[in-house]
């Protein structure tokens, strides 16, 4: 169940007049509805500048929530006001009736999209445990909040949209030559990957859904992945025991639950040192 509500309406309407504001608000929906229905939604009702949809699964709500924040990023301020979206979505069951739903899911989604800010997806942890590892991987721990009725505070979790959206459809034209500028390449064994694009996405670990497996006891089943960031490439450790990385000519680094861009030549070793073990990734940003 997905909430989401569009955030500056209110400023829009005393800056820009009810008019100018209504039009510009509408489309916004427009597009919400759009980004919803396009990764599986079902849109229930939408009230004044909110969307209640319900979807089928966790990461069809998560991938439509990303879809949502980028489609509406992309319309232009409105009389100095640039409206922005804040989604909270949460999975269970729902009593249907009507083309309505009821219930406790209902109610936590409602009070989830109440938590978040502008720009932001929140979720519960709940709900992010049920999330496909890529997906997953771009969720990070909030504060607990008192629900309602219940005795246990829910945890609440972010997911970051600019780069889940990387992982889902590409929702707008991006300069050629930019996405040209850099490559990322990756070698293993005798593997190698290609990364151009900024939407390409490298998930390295144990899991066999992963884009690059290495099967190793150290290495975690989502271990870290690879994204592109504007000009450069970015690792970000997901483990257990961290990933260990060699910029060539320069020592190794222990990167552990956090980013690191990655320079020039060097060598990826998940969960113990390079010099302890043979399932090392070298890597060439070109």
């Amino acid at each position: 169940m997905l909430f989401a509500d569009v955030s500056g309406s209110t400023r829009l309407y005393e800056t820009a007049g009810d008019a100018a504001a209504l039009d510009a608000i509408g489309r916004c929906i427009e597009r919400l509805s759009q980004a919803a229905e396009s990764t599986g939604g079902r849109v229930l009702k939408t009230m004044g500048d909110e969307v209640m949809v319900l979807f089928p699964t966790p990461d069809a709500a998560a991938s439509a929530a990303s879809e949502m924040h980028a489609a509406v990023d992309t319309l232009p301020p409105v009389n100095g006001t640039k409206l922005g979206v804040r989604i909270g979505f949460h999975s269970g069951p729902v009593i249907q009736r009507d083309n309505d739903v009821f219930g406790d899911t209902v109610n936590l989604a409602a009070r989830l999209v109440e938590q978040a800010q502008k720009g932001q997806i929140i979720t519960s942890h709940e709900t992010s445990q049920q999330l496909s590892p890529a997906l997953r991987a771009f969720s990070r721990r909030l504060y607990s909040i008192a629900i309602k009725g219940k005795a246990d505070r829910g945890g609440l979790c972010e997911i970051e949209w600019r780069t889940v959206s990387h992982t889902t459809t590409d929702v707008g034209p991006r300069p050629e030559a930019r996405s040209a500028a850099a490559a990322l390449r990756l070698r293993y064994r005798d593997l190698q990957l290609v990364r151009r694009r900024e939407n390409d996405l490298t998930i390295i670990g144990r899991d066999p859904s992963c884009g690059l497996v290495i099967a190793s006891q150290n290495v975690s089943r989502l271990h870290c992945t690879i994204v592109r960031r504007h000009e450069s490439f970015v690792l970000r450790d997901h483990s257990t025991n961290g990933t260990f990385v060699t910029v060539d000519g320069d020592g190794e680094i222990l990167v552990q639950r956090e980013d690191m861009p990655l320079r020039r030549h060097g060598w990826l070793a998940l969960g113990e040192p390079r010099g302890e073990t043979a399932e090392v990734v070298a890597y060439f940003v070109d």
